[in-house]
């Protein structure tokens, strides 16, 4: 289940109080695709994972990740799934989203590349 593989989420709210910004903001951020959203929990509360973000705001290397793999015809859901499943084989261990976050983003995204063959 997404909820779980991610582990950590930031409600709209949460994200904007962490971040110091109005929500609007943060639903900007969504609708722009800096950051990708689901509807998690009980009452299906919109939500970001808690990778996305930086103290400062999204991850930079996030959208043109996020990119490449809807070209290649994930939905959201499935972007945020390839993106938190442990994949061995990355220079980083642990999942795509670890390998950005350490810095490899044209590795993770030439494997996401990969996905439309």
């Amino acid at each position: 289940m997404l909820e779980s593989l991610v582990g950590e989420w930031f409600t709209v709210p949460e994200a904007a109080e962490r971040l110091g910004v109005a929500l609007s903001r943060i639903r900007q951020m969504i609708a722009d695709r800096e950051v990708l959203a689901s509807r998690v929990g009980e009452r299906r509360v919109v939500a970001v994972p808690a990778k996305f973000f930086t103290e400062d705001g999204p991850r930079s290397e996030l959208k043109g990740t996020f990119t490449v793999l809807a070209d290649s015809g994930l939905t959201d859901d499935e972007i945020i799934d390839w993106l938190f499943t442990p994949d061995p084989t990355l220079p980083v261990p642990g999942a795509p989203i670890d390998s950005l976050r350490a810095g490899h983003k044209t590795e993770v995204r030439r494997r996401a590349q990969e996905l439309a063959f």
